[in-house]
Parts: structure tokens; C-alpha cells; sequence
């Protein structure tokens, strides 16, 4: 299986930037992607995650309203739309999926990462 995310760079606070990411090679429908991310000195974050069968989706607080989660199911894609981004958004963002069923939030529980790919917001 291999993921692949595109779509960082550099942004000005305001700005928006989205994110596809593509998983390849599963052999059954993901029960959940989601992203993470992790700024320089900081432990990883949970940011969003959609489950495949219904569409429900989490989101931490911090990105309500501001970060969109969306899926293509037949392509297996996730994708981040992020608008009105802040310099706290900097980090580099790391989509992931789970092939069975638990929490949303928790990281090990996800089988396949991505590379990840670099969101920096300037001030």
C-alpha cells in the first residue's frame, strides 16, 4: 500500500492551501484517513479524519471552520482543504489510513502513512 500527498507550501497567514492524498494498493475500502500533523518540536497532532462508510468526521478544535476533510471513494483519496491558515498551522501534515475500526485520534492505529508534505504559514 502506498499513500501519496501533495499540495504544501509556503502561504501567508489568510491564506488556504489543499491537500489530496492517495491510497494505493488496498485491497478492501479504508474504514478511516485522516490527517496528522507535527510542527518542529512538538508531538505529532490529530487534525481530521473521515470514515469511509458514512461520511462522519472529527476535526480537533483548533482547525473547526477553518480545515474541510473530503473523500473520493472511488479513488480512494482523502483531501484537506485548509483556509485561513495561521502561522500555528506550520508543520509538516502526514495523511494516514485505517483498515479496521477505533478511535479517530489515536495514531497507532493507523496501518499506512504517507511521506508527509510541508505547510509553512508566514506571519
Amino acid at each position: 500500500v502506498q499513500l501519496q500527498a501533495s499540495g504544501g507550501g509556503l502561504v501567508q497567514a489568510g491564506g488556504f492551501l489543499r491537500l489530496p492524498c492517495a491510497a494505493f494498493g488496498l485491497t478492501s475500502r479504508p474504514y478511516v484517513m485522516g490527517w496528522f500533523r507535527q510542527a518542529p518540536g512538538k508531538e505529532r497532532e490529530f487534525v481530521t479524519a473521515i470514515r469511509w462508510s458514512d461520511g462522519t468526521i472529527d476535526y480537533v478544535d483548533s482547525v473547526k471552520g477553518r480545515f474541510t476533510i473530503s473523500k473520493d471513494s472511488v479513488t480512494n483519496t482523502v483531501y484537506l482543504q485548509m483556509n485561513s491558515l495561521k502561522p500555528e498551522d506550520t508543520a509538516v501534515y502526514s495523511c494516514g489510513v485505517r483498515t479496521r475500526g477505533g478511535m479517530f485520534r489515536y495514531a497507532p492505529g493507523y496501518n499506512y502513512w504517507g511521506p508527509g508534505t510541508q505547510v509553512t504559514v508566514s506571519s
